[in-house]
């Protein structure tokens, strides 16, 4: 869950390894509706790596501000992985930043493209690609809005330790490597 304390939150930590390694952060939140960008900005010092989201409620939105293609929204609609993994591309392109949180989903009342509600995917891309994941919720609409923020960065958080473990192993080959003689 997230924590009232935004410095041990997951927001507080993603962004001050961002901040460490000078990469930066944008949101494209559909369902969300801000909320992902105000738990990022509850952080004290965000602007050093959160460089601003684009709120994508309406389909058009998706399409003219994100860029995510009509044959998207025509073949799968904005409730999808394919939808999701365009906005948060979309996102990075359009604001210039290292990696995009993307949120599409149905928080409620009522069923959206035929998908229940608690039907959200959540999309995180970066230097190496994008990823995407299905998350089935329950819950009130506040709930399945507030749980899709939370999975979205616990995505990205696993995203950059990934990431941080193939540079240790990858410096710890070169220095192998220059130990045997190897490289120069």
């Amino acid at each position: 869950m997230w924590s009232a304390e935004p410095d041990g939150s997951v927001a507080a930590r993603v962004l001050e390894t961002l901040a460490g390694r000078g990469e930066t952060l944008a949101t494209a939140e559909s369902l969300t509706g801000g909320l992902l960008s105000s738990h990022l900005t509850d952080v004290p010092g965000a602007s050093r790596s959160f460089v601003g989201g684009v709120v994508s409620y309406a389909t058009r939105v998706k399409v003219s501000v994100l860029g995510v293609p009509d044959e998207v929204v025509q073949e799968h609609g904005v409730v999808s992985q394919e939808c999701a993994l365009a906005m948060a591309r979309g996102v990075c392109d359009r604001l210039d930043a290292t990696w995009g949180l993307a949120t599409t989903g149905v928080a409620g009342p009522d069923e959206q493209e035929g998908r229940a509600v608690g039907t959200v995917w959540v999309a995180v891309a970066g230097p190496a690609g994008a990823t995407a994941r299905l998350l089935e919720l329950g819950g009130d609409r506040a709930a399945i809005r507030q749980a899709s923020c939370d999975a979205v960065l616990e995505i990205l958080a696993r995203e950059l330790g990934e990431r941080a473990q193939g540079d240790i192993r990858s410096a710890q080959t070169e220095v192998t490597r220059r130990e045997e003689g190897g490289l120069g």
